[in-house]
């Protein structure tokens, strides 16, 4: 296996571009969540571009917005008074000190799900197959909306936060909402992110909301991937909710009555609606800090 280091994006894109003809190249940041995978054998490339110099780390803040490098660690977003709210909590949740000291903000938006038959490499319909083995089976850590398709639940705390601030993506090729980063999974195509094999995030343009949170749901009290995970950001009148752990991508709530959820996963709609109305509650109440 082939390790390259480029000194620009632009040598990145490059990079990945030539890899994916050749067995596979994989772009390498904190690694942990790729280095996993390669573990398992579900991911195997034959290069990692590794883009610890490719792509901008750390915070700089406007009067409006927050721009953050990509290859910014949890560790550093959730200590930094600047971030709004929604985000640190949101970072401070999502991992052990070790894990969120090496995860990088643009690493944990492209997080592949925890969905075990995914994970035990079942010939499942995100591995090309033509079956949702969790609508089957055991899933009671698995979606309640958008899940027709592919029942799995994306982890990222982060995304969702990212989702409720309506955060802005800069990338190689594009500038994005955050929310147009991700796709639900379907016949065609069984991607659930928009992102193409030689794009890589640069950027994120958080605006500043007037007040926001995160509350999240788990089996244990740390260090656990959300059951649900709910953010809230208030900025004006409006208030934008987005939900974790309850969709193959992060949730933009318009309405929990959208809810399909299966016969496992039904307990899940009653901890939304609850963590839904205390997240609203602490936006409409709390003046400051964002």
């Amino acid at each position: 296996m082939e390790l390259l280091r480029p000194s620009s994006a632009e040598e990145a894109v490059d990079a990945l571009a030539r890899g994916e003809g050749t067995g596979g190249a994989a772009a390498l940041a904190g690694g942990t969540e790729l280095v996993p995978l390669m573990h398992d054998g579900i991911v195997t490339p034959s290069s990692l571009i590794w883009l610890d110099l490719a792509v901008p780390r750390g915070v700089t803040a406007k009067d409006t917005a927050i721009t953050v490098g990509a290859s910014t660690t949890l560790a550093e977003l959730e200590v930094d008074p600047a971030i709004p709210a929604s985000l640190r909590e949101a970072c401070a949740q999502a991992a052990s000190p070790q894990l969120r000291s090496m995860s990088t903000i643009g690493g944990n938006l492209l997080q592949a799900t925890r969905c075990w038959y995914w994970r035990l490499r079942y010939p499942c319909r995100l591995h090309g197959g033509d079956r949702c083995h969790a609508r089957e089976g055991v899933h009671r850590e698995h979606a309640i909306f958008g899940n027709d398709f592919c029942a799995s639940a994306h982890p990222s705390d982060v995304a969702a936060a990212l989702l409720a601030l309506a955060a802005t993506v800069h990338t190689t090729r594009r500038e994005l909402p955050v929310a147009d980063l991700y796709r639900l999974p379907t016949e065609d195509d069984r991607r659930t992110t928009t992102l193409a094999h030689d794009e890589v995030i640069l950027e994120l343009e958080l605006p500043l909301p007037d007040a926001s949170t995160y509350l999240k749901a788990m089996d244990r009290k740390k260090w656990s991937f959300p059951i649900v995970g709910v953010a809230a950001a208030r900025t004006g009148g409006e208030t934008r909710v987005a939900l974790a752990g309850v969709a193959p991508i992060p949730w933009l709530l318009d309405s929990l009555e959208d809810a399909t959820p299966l016969e496992g996963t039904a307990y899940k709609l009653d901890i939304a609606a609850a963590l839904v109305e205390r997240a609203r509650a602490q936006v409409a109440e709390s003046p400051s800090p964002r």
